[in-house]
């Protein structure tokens, strides 16, 4: 195994490293605002799930109820 020491001074970031590696580092931008009254549930979603709202419950959703293979086999759209 290979030791990597990194140390950090402010903004400078320094990896020490014997061996020859690529090494890529990347630093999060800022996050805009939530889009307004856009609220998803996707906690059920499941392969193929594609999301609709459910306005019973004011948001919108990806579960097993809405599947691309519902929509291709008789569903209703």
């Amino acid at each position: 195994m290979t030791a990597v020491n990194v140390t950090t001074d402010g903004k400078t970031v320094v990896v020490e490293d014997t061996a020859t590696n690529t090494v890529s580092i990347t630093t999060t931008g800022p996050q805009g605002p939530a889009a307004d009254g856009f609220v998803f549930n996707g906690t059920a979603k499941i392969n193929n799930s594609i999301v609709y709202y459910d306005s019973s419950v004011g948001e919108f959703k990806a579960d097993t109820t809405t599947t691309k293979l519902s929509l291709v086999e008789g569903g209703n759209f």
